[in-house]
């Protein structure tokens, strides 16, 4: 239904322009029942006749309708049938090793549909796993990374060029975890020995995905449990959404909303405060409700997800102002703010 030749017929349709439709065979307008009745609805609407030269039909009557539908389910049959064959032989040829197309990953070219190594590009992924193993860390990680002009793959996709761009948490995050570099191809969850060289000894890939594992343990678990109150209203100053995250420092932990450029590593396009303190924010957020929901004042308990929801619509942290836009209130309200940073200072001085 999406082919831009069919769009344009139907736009013929509607604007009365077309009194038949003729096709080879019924297979060459559609191959899905259900799609064949949404276009027999758009027909019947505007009287517009439908034709198949090579099948004798009369959809007037019951037997020329009963007629339509067999042809039109053996129709979509075959085009089942073919695609179930296409996948078969890729997953037979994935299972023999062979490259069966895709995304070049980087340390690669192809060459006779096969994937080759690039010295360059596969000293640059060694050079990716070593440096992870000795720094322990995605941000630090990502920073040296462009500091050193490290860039993703550069590909030619139908004449476009696409990559050589800086890397982010999840490209590189998919480099570390890709079995490629092990000489291995894979299909729908499975592994097998590939045709191609492998670039990553299975020792250095091992510590590197354990590595992976112990950062990232229950931390995805952890973040929903948070009770973070502002999940999904918080941005910073250059529209990007803050999301809960939380750190543990002397058996202490600390809530923070921190910027998603932060945490894919995009540290140019944060706004002016790029972490916030939970508590500091939600304290303001929540006296901000209090004000607004009648009978309330300084004592009353703090609102709740679905109390603040009703009123804040958006959150936006500024260097020195929090913009809070109300859903009942077509003017937004400016709270003075100062950053963590500015707090610790100024605390030290008194």
């Amino acid at each position: 239904m999406d082919r831009p030749a069919l769009q344009r017929l139907l736009k013929d349709i509607e604007a009365g322009q077309v009194d038949v439709i003729v096709v080879y065979k019924i297979d060459r307008l559609t191959r899905s029942l259900a799609d064949f009745a949404k276009l027999v609805e758009v027909f019947d609407a505007k009287s517009v006749s439908f034709v198949a030269v090579t099948q004798q039909f009369n959809t007037t009557t019951s037997m020329g309708r009963l007629t339509l539908n067999v042809l039109l389910s053996f129709a979509q049959f075959e085009r089942e049938l073919a695609s179930e064959r296409v996948r078969d032989k890729i997953a037979a040829s994935r299972k023999k090793g062979k490259w069966t197309g895709g995304s070049v990953p980087l340390g690669y070219d192809t060459k006779d549909k096969k994937l080759v190594i690039n010295p360059a590009e596969a000293k640059t992924v060694r050079m990716i796993f070593e440096r992870y193993l000795a720094l322990r860390s995605f941000q630090k990680l990502v920073d040296e990374l462009n500091r050193k002009g490290v860039r993703t793959k550069i590909r030619s996709i139908k004449g476009r060029i696409s990559g050589g761009v800086p890397f982010t948490y999840g490209p590189l995050a998919y480099l570390l975890k890709n079995r490629t570099y092990l000489g291995e191809t894979g299909h729908t969850g499975s592994w097998f020995p590939g045709e191609h060289e492998p670039i990553i000894d299975r020792d250095l890939f091992d510590r590197v995905q354990q590595l992976l594992r112990s950062n990232s343990e229950g931390r995805t678990g952890r973040r929903y449990q948070t009770g973070a109150l502002l999940t999904g209203l918080i941005y910073d100053d250059r529209g990007n959404r803050m999301s809960p995250s939380f750190s543990v420092k002397g058996g202490v932990r600390y809530r923070y909303y921190v910027s998603s450029a932060l945490v894919r590593g995009q540290r140019r396009k944060t706004g002016a405060i790029s972490r916030v303190s939970a508590p500091t924010i939600e304290a303001e957020i929540a006296r901000l409700v209090r004000v607004r929901i009648e009978n309330s004042d300084e004592n009353s308990p703090t609102p709740t997800r679905e109390m603040i929801e009703k009123i804040v619509d958006r959150i936006t942290i500024g260097k020195d102002r929090v913009v809070v836009n109300l859903r009942t209130s077509a003017a937004p309200v400016g709270i003075p703010w100062i950053s963590e940073r500015k707090r610790q200072t100024c605390s030290h001085r008194t």
